[in-house]
């Protein structure tokens, strides 16, 4: 068994943050004593902001940390791929053993070929969000952002997510007409996957990826479901076959 789980957001003050960290945690410690698990694929946004200086990290989720030692320490390999909201993953997940993965990233798991990321940044979007995911990866403006205090940055970074989650409170996927799902298309046009696997999007979506003059079976695009109102929402890997929970 092979899991994939995205959007977390530890940290965000909607709904009830604490329970949202318990049920992870739960659902994180379960995965040790069920039978076959062979990975986890952590896939952006499990923290609502996540930025490491030197010899400080966010408070929140402390627990979460502590479960994923407990599955490293078991031999189960943790993969980690940041998405918009935890792009400064420098180190501190590297030397816990986790493998911190750039989007996309492609891997051939049981079988069967998979195109794995957040999902942000790769199909064009607007102009300032284009500009801001930029800025968020610019070595020059992460070195300037270290040097404010912790407690300033991490105010600052909490209101903004705070406000833009207020402003952007719910996003429809557009279904064959988003930008990501053009860019499936495209990329299971040059290289096949089986499966397409993101975040980002916070709603559950699960379609065919067309390749052809026809809708083909065997390829798919997972867009996971956020963990903010509730349930475990995942997907598991067995057997070559892919299954998505969204509760």
């Amino acid at each position: 068994m092979i899991y994939f789980a995205a959007d977390v957001h530890l940290g965000l003050a909607e709904g009830d943050p604490a329970e949202r960290e318990a049920r992870f945690v739960a659902w994180l410690r379960s995965l040790l004593h069920r039978p076959g698990t062979e990975g986890l694929y952590l896939l952006g946004d499990i923290w609502d902001f996540w930025y490491e200086y030197r010899d400080v990290i966010p408070r929140e989720g402390v627990r979460v940390v502590a479960a994923i030692t407990d599955l490293l320490d078991a031999g189960i390999p943790v993969y980690y791929i940041p998405g918009n909201h935890d792009v400064w993953l420098y180190s501190f997940w590297q030397d816990l053993g986790v493998n911190v993965l750039k989007q996309p990233y492609r891997v051939e798991l049981q079988g069967k070929s998979l195109l794995l990321g957040h999902g942000d940044g790769l199909a064009p979007s607007s102009i300032s969000y284009d500009i801001m995911l930029k800025v968020f990866h610019n070595r020059l403006c992460q070195k300037l952002f270290s040097t404010l205090h912790p407690r300033i940055a991490f105010g600052l970074a909490k209101r903004w997510s705070n406000s833009s989650r207020k402003s952007h409170s719910y996003y429809q996927f557009k279904g064959v007409d988003e930008p990501l799902y053009r860019y499936c298309l495209k990329a299971c046009a040059e290289r096949h996957a089986d499966y397409c696997i993101f975040g980002h999007f916070h709603n559950a979506v699960d379609m065919p990826v067309r390749t052809g003059e026809t809708w083909s079976g065997t390829s798919r695009l997972i867009i996971l479901k956020d963990w903010i109102t509730g349930g475990e929402p995942h997907a598991e890997l067995e057997g070559g076959e892919l299954s998505v929970f969204v509760r």
